[in-house]
C-alpha cells in the first residue's frame, strides 16, 4: 500500500504595489463602493501598473518569497506547476521561463489552464507526482495579470478582478497530512458564459478583433453566479460526506475569491460558523489562479499542523471542485 500523501510544507505570494480601490473605479464607469461591496465583498485590488512586466514576474516573486522563507535549494526543484489563465505569451510556457529565473534549472515545468480552478486542479497534479514517489519536491505557482485582459469601460469585470500571485510546496509526507481527498469536475456548458472570444485558433487576432474589444475577458454574470453558488457549494458538501466529516471536523474553508455571496452559500451549505471561512477578497477581489494560494499565505499563521482545510473553486469552463487537506506544519 502506497503510504505517501502530499503535503503543503511552504508558501509563498507577492501581489503589486498599486492599489485600485471602488473610488477610483467611480470615476472610471458608472458604479459605485456601496453598489460594489454590497454584491460583491471586494473594496478594492492590486494592479500591476508596468507594461513591461507580464504573469511571469510576479510568479517569480511568490516562488522567492516562497524559497527564501522555506531556505530551499531552488536545484532540488524537481517540477514547477505553473497555474495561469494570462501567461506571458500563447505558445512559449511561462512556467519554463520562471524555473529558469528562479535558478530552478534542474525541474521541468509547464503551464496548466483551467480558469479560476486552475490552482486547485494544480493541487490534484503536485499531489500525483509525488504520490508517485518520483519526485519529491513539486513546486505550484497561481499567477495571474488579470488587468491585462480587463476592459476598464465594462463595469461588469473591471470591479471583480485584480492581479497577483501565490505559491505553495509539496513535499512527502508519511503523518497522513497533505492531500486526502479531491472532487473535481467540468461541463462544457460553460463555453460562452465567461470567456474571451478571440486570440485562440477558431478566432484568430485580427485588426478587426482587436478594435472591437474581443481579446477583453467578458462573462455572463448572473449565470456564471448561479452555476458557481450551486456547484462550488455542492462540491464541499460532497467532500464532507465521502470523508464522513462534520462541520465540527472542519477547522478552515479556504474558498476561491469571486465573490462573497458565493463563499457565503457555500459555508452555509457546509453548517460553517463565520470564523472558519477565510476571506481576503476584500482587498485583492478575484486573482483567478492566485486566490487560493493567497489565502494560504495570508492566514498561515493561523494554521496549525493536522488542521483539517477544505479548499473549494469554481472557474469558466465550466470547472470546478473541492480537496481535503490535513496542514503539514506549524509556522516557525
Amino acid at each position: 500500500m502506497n503510504n505517501i500523501t502530499a503535503a503543503i510544507t511552504a508558501v509563498g505570494a507577492y501581489v503589486p504595489d498599486y492599489v485600485l480601490t471602488n473610488k477610483i473605479l467611480e470615476t472610471l464607469v458608472d458604479t459605485n463602493d456601496e453598489w460594489i461591496t454590497s454584491r460583491t465583498g471586494i473594496k478594492e485590488r492590486r494592479i500591476l501598473k508596468d507594461d513591461t512586466k507580464g504573469t511571469s514576474y510576479m510568479a517569480i516573486k511568490a516562488a522567492q518569497d516562497l524559497i527564501a522563507k522555506a531556505n530551499i535549494d531552488p536545484l532540488e526543484i524537481d517540477m514547477i506547476i505553473m497555474a495561469t489563465a494570462t501567461p506571458d505569451m500563447p505558445v512559449a510556457s511561462s512556467g519554463v521561463y520562471v524555473a529558469t529565473e528562479i535558478g530552478a534549472t534542474n525541474a521541468f515545468a509547464y503551464d496548466l489552464q483551467a480558469a479560476c480552478s486552475s490552482f486547485l486542479y494544480g493541487m490534484s497534479t503536485a499531489a500525483a507526482y509525488i504520490q508517485s514517489g518520483r519526485y519529491k519536491k513539486v513546486l505550484l505557482i497561481g499567477a495571474d495579470k488579470m488587468s491585462s485582459i480587463v476592459d476598464y469601460t465594462d463595469r461588469t469585470t473591471c470591479i471583480i478582478f485584480g492581479d497577483g500571485a501565490g505559491a505553495a510546496l509539496f513535499e512527502p509526507n508519511y503523518e497522513g497530512l497533505g492531500l486526502l481527498d479531491e472532487y473535481l469536475r467540468s461541463d462544457g456548458i460553460g463555453r460562452d458564459f465567461l470567456k474571451i472570444d478571440a486570440g485562440g485558433s477558431l478566432h484568430p487576432a485580427t485588426v478587426q478583433t482587436v478594435e472591437e474589444g474581443r481579446h477583453n475577458i467578458k462573462q455572463d454574470g448572473k449565470t456564471v453566479f448561479k452555476y458557481a453558488v450551486t456547484n462550488m457549494a455542492d462540491a464541499s458538501e460532497m467532500i464532507l460526506k465521502r470523508n464522513h466529516l462534520t462541520n465540527a471536523d472542519v477547522d478552515w474553508l479556504v474558498p476561491h475569491q469571486a465573490n462573497k455571496r458565493i463563499i457565503d452559500a457555500t459555508a452555509s451549505r457546509m453548517n460553517l460558523e463565520d470564523s472558519k471561512v477565510l476571506m481576503n477578497i476584500e482587498k485583492y477581489g478575484n486573482t483567478t489562479s492566485a486566490t487560493l494560494p493567497l489565502v494560504l499565505h495570508d492566514f498561515e499563521n493561523q494554521f496549525k499542523k493536522g488542521d483539517t482545510i477544505i479548499l473549494a473553486a469554481f472557474g469558466g469552463g465550466f470547472t470546478w471542485g473541492s480537496i481535503y487537506l490535513k496542514w503539514a506544519y506549524d509556522k516557525k
